[in-house]
């Protein structure tokens, strides 16, 4: 070829794909964008053929990259499994990273097996510790005849720590020094009656909870920078020669249970909060309720978060960063300040555990498949909000928990909890989960015993790139540019703390109903965002970081700056922390107070604390701004002062999004001059309407993430607000791009004018394609019903796939789009119209657009339609055969009872229709 034909050819080539770039208008697809999925690794029983076989099935499914979670093993292949870190087990970690590297994925990586962190390089004194108070009663004159030793036989390895005698006259002494080795004590008082309190250190005892092979042993100590120390040691042996290459190293939610003290405790309380603990070890474990007592715990708590965060997820980050990995972390759970511990790793993560519930029509909920827990979007964005404050582009959850049964989920019902997820500022999804299951294992393969089951064996896998894709598309946007919310939240944490209940206060997912949602924090938040308010939560210490520019406040360097900061009702607030909202405003920035805080946290400095607190408070002077907003202008900026938050926000101007009086939810970010709206239909009815956004856009794209169609909207310009006609059926997702113009766009077409649909009518041939336990003969239907109808046992038992076709005429019309709706699907469909892929309908609403596949004359329809497991699982069952046989929890339900699916009602499958295509004129 000759040079010049050469050149002619690379202009050509680059022509071309710049025309491509206008033309599509998604951001680039990266592993980062795609989902993730959590890789349980059963009996560490892996070897790289499967490993090679399974990762390329995944890639071919549209999954970005695993999430290695060894675990407890199958009974009968115990000859398969590998010991955690051995140079064997080691040897399968470097073949996946490898593997997957070479098909463009990611590997992350647990440090541990099961959870929580633990395992055999966890001595008795590292491991998961608890106080433990005796106390015994001394008179004058006299000497305790009982040793000073632990009683509690299940303490473990246990230390004395402090002895604290106390009488009526409030005289307290520490008498540990006169305790021999042999807990003999060498003190008789000269007067009175004495209580008194032995705090010893013990164990809790815990053990590392579905353990693989391998990493069986005590539960970490997370408080304890030594006990880290030599539990990253066992890596670092492992590691130092041959890093793996790991993305990130992860750690699962906090479920260390009645891990309340540990041997450093007194040391880091008294150096943290600048008293000393041991003579308030009576108050500390007291079951009486007053606010000294309150204010103690509140200590307390404080230290533990704080020796959490110092102690365990900054070092172990700097572990990660080591090995040129990155950590991520589910902080929820954890008795400490989660906004901080998220803040603190490289990707927060939270995580969705059950179901919610959505008005979208058809979406199928059956009571008896669902636990009695609703996610709550508002505890997911403690983990988006880190990130945003902090300028970290990656928010993670582990999705989809027990969504529902075993074998009972349907891609359509993983959609709406998938976006609720999103819309919480989540922008990278793993699945929980998928199990790695060799070749040989016959159906259904090893499981975990939680679901959603994730796995090749899945009856819907084949059309699991359906939602993949979706996720992609919906997650490239999401994680392009920063995020774009306008109100920065602060979270009143003392409030929580200050609690005379308790010792510990773990806050955990399922307890929201105590420490979260009757907070004037939680009410605020939920209002805001209902009537169109973008918002994130902001902790003391990451508010002490934050400064003013051009009138806003911005938390980092890389993060997006926010209009103004609110502070709810807080009855506790440290100086500080007050201090620092003034400052902010005299730089500035506006502020907006519900309540002025009332007292300081804590009993360090208590009274000295105070009075600088109520000197702050007398010096802020507020004139009436008029309906119950009151204002104090200092600096360049200032300070509101009302009990309706939303009226302060009307008062400086910040506008909502209006939108959401439609009832749509949704996120924005923000990408240089542009703007994405991420939009979500959850209501019951179909959304018609010019959509008011709080931008001014000469253009508006409509991206479909559901189909990849894109187009230019219809839109108009009203000051400030652009208007855009949008069309949306219940279960609809869509995604709004603002542009100054775009190139190669074509308009989006939208579906006005309807004629009367069109049924597809005519004799189906049924023909099952892949699938079990028996696949079921080919039938002729004049009429779609269940398979589970038929009246072919073999059919009622089936679980898989199954081709439905048909030949029918079009009428002659002229239209500008045809919608093809299937109806009733039981419970996914992949769709071919005259030989061409119409896509994969996996969701609410079972349309598409098809008019660019619709021919003249004669038309074939190809429909492929998968059920769900449940009716082969009921059928393994009622015929006693042997599929879950595991170590640990073996396999249980929704319930955590034993599993028995012999009990079911067979599940409706295939496709019931009606089946009818609707013309819309232009």
């Amino acid at each position: 070829m000759k040079r010049s034909t050469i050149i002619a050819s690379l202009i050509i080539i680059g022509f071309l794909n710049t025309i491509q770039a206008q033309i599509n208008p998604w951001p680039e697809v990266k592993k980062e964008t795609k989902p993730w999925t959590r890789w349980w690794w059963m009996g560490n029983a892996v070897d790289e053929k499967n490993i090679s076989a399974l990762l390329s099935n995944y890639n071919k499914t549209g999954f970005g990259g695993v999430e290695i979670a060894p675990i407890y093993g199958a009974i009968g292949y115990e000859s398969r499994y590998l010991q955690y870190l051995s140079p064997d087990w080691i040897k399968m970690l470097n073949h996946t990273v490898k593997e997957a590297g070479s098909l463009g994925m990611g590997v992350d990586l647990t440090n541990g097996t099961g959870w929580p962190f633990g395992g055999p390089q966890v001595p008795a004194e590292h491991a998961a510790s608890r106080l433990i108070v005796q106390t015994y009663k001394v008179d004058a004159w006299k000497s305790l005849s009982e040793k000073i030793l632990i009683a509690d036989p299940r303490a473990g390895v246990a230390r004395l720590q402090s002895l604290t005698a106390y009488n009526d006259n409030g005289e307290v002494v520490q008498l540990i020094d006169k305790v021999d080795k042999d807990g003999n004590l060498s003190w008789k008082p000269k007067t009175g009656s004495w209580n008194i309190y032995a705090a010893f250190t013990g164990k809790t005892r815990q053990m590392v909870k579905r353990a693989a092979p391998g990493g069986e042993g005590f539960t970490l100590n997370h408080l304890s920078r030594p006990a880290l120390d030599e539990y990253l040691s066992r890596y670092d042996k492992v590691f130092a020669n041959n890093p793996p290459n790991i993305r990130a190293f992860y750690n699962d939610s906090y479920e260390v249970y009645n891990a309340d003290w540990s041997s450093n405790f007194f040391d880091e309380f008294k150096t943290l909060r600048g008293y000393d603990l041991r003579p308030h070890i009576r108050e500390l474990v007291s079951k009486d309720s007053n606010s000294t007592i309150a204010r103690l715990k509140s200590d307390y708590r404080e230290t533990m978060s704080d020796m959490l965060l110092n102690n365990f997820t900054i070092p172990w980050t700097n572990w990660a960063h080591k090995y040129k990995g990155i950590s991520k972390n589910q902080a929820h759970g954890s008795p400490g300040n989660l906004l901080d511990l998220y803040a603190a790793v490289d990707i927060p993560e939270c995580e969705t555990f059950g179901s919610s519930y959505f008005p979208i029509p058809g979406l199928r909920r059956d009571s008896a498949d669902i636990r009695n827990v609703d996610p709550d979007p508002i505890m997911l964005k403690f983990a988006s909000s880190a990130a945003h404050v902090t300028g970290k582009n990656l928010t993670s959850s582990e999705t989809f928990t027990w969504l529902t049964e075993h074998f009972k989920t349907s891609l359509s019902q993983t959609k709406p909890e998938l976006e609720q997820v999103f819309l919480s500022g989540v922008n990278h999804t793993f699945f929980h989960g998928t199990t790695y299951s060799p070749q040989d294992i016959p159906f259904p393969g090893w499981l975990f015993y939680a679901s959603v089951n994730f796995v090749p064996a899945n009856s819907w896998w084949a059309h699991l790139p359906g939602l993949n894709t979706y996720i992609t598309r919906v997650q490239s946007v999401l994680q392009a540019g920063k995020s774009d919310n306008e109100l920065l939240v602060y979270w009143p944490i003392y409030d929580v703390w200050n609690n005379a209940k308790g010792m510990d206060m773990p806050l955990k997912v399922h307890d929201v109903d105590v420490w979260l949602h009757p907070s004037e924090f939680y009410k605020n938040v939920k209002s805001l965002q209902e009537v169109g308010y973008s918002l994130d939560f902001v902790s003391d210490a990451l508010l002490e970081k934050s400064a003013v520019k051009n009138g806003a406040i911005s938390t980092s360097a890389n993060a997006s700056p926010y209009k103004t900061l609110i502070v709810p009702k807080a009855d506790m607030m440290p100086v500080a922390t007050l201090q620092k909202i003034i400052d902010l405003a005299k730089d500035g920035a506006t502020v907006i107070i519900q309540q002025l805080p009332a007292d300081v946290p804590g009993l360090s400095n208590l009274e000295a604390n105070r009075n600088k607190l109520f000197q702050l408070v007398s010096g802020l002077s507020f004139t009436d701004a008029g309906n119950g907003v009151k204002q104090l202008k200092t600096g360049s900026g200032q300070i509101l002062l009302s009990a309706d938050v939303q009226k302060a926000l009307d008062f400086k101007g910040i506008v909502s999004e209006k939108l959401t009086a439609t009832g749509l939810k949704f996120i924005r970010r923000q990408v240089g001059p542009e703007k994405y709206y991420y939009l979500v239909n959850h209501t019951s009815k179909t959304i018609d309407t010019d959509l008011p956004i709080n931008t001014r856009a000469s253009e508006v794209l409509i991206l479909d993430p559901q189909s990849g169609n894109s187009g230019i909207a219809s839109s108009t310009q009203e000051g400030d607000i652009t208007k855009v006609k949008i069309q949306m059926l219940p279960g609809e997702a869509v995604i709004l791009k603002t542009a100054d113009k775009a190139s190669g766009i074509p308009q989006w077409t939208y579906l006005n004018n309807g004629l009367k649909p069109v049924e597809v009518k005519g004799e189906w041939v049924l023909h099952f394609t892949d699938g079990g336990p028996k696949v079921p003969q080919d039938k002729k239907l004049s009429k779609l019903i269940s398979w589970t109808d038929m009246g072919d046992s073999s059919a009622v038992a089936y679980s898989g796939r199954a081709e439905y076709s048909i030949t029918f005429k079009m009428p002659k019309l002229k239209a500008a789009e045809y919608i093809l709706d299937l109806g009733k699907v039981h419970e996914s469909a992949h769709v071919w119209v005259n030989g061409q892929d119409a896509g994969i309908l996996w969701s609410i609403p079972f349309q598409a657009r098809i008019g660019k596949y619709l021919k003249k004359g004669n038309n074939t329809i190809k429909i492929e339609v998968a059920n769900l497991m449940a009716n082969r699982i009921r059928d393994m069952d009622k015929k006693g055969l042997q599929w879950r046989k595991y170590h640990e929890i073996n396999f249980v339900n929704i319930n955590y009872k034993d599993f028995n699916a012999a009990v079911w009602q067979p599940q409706p499958s295939g496709l019931i229709g009606p089946v009818t295509i609707t013309p819309y004129k232009k």
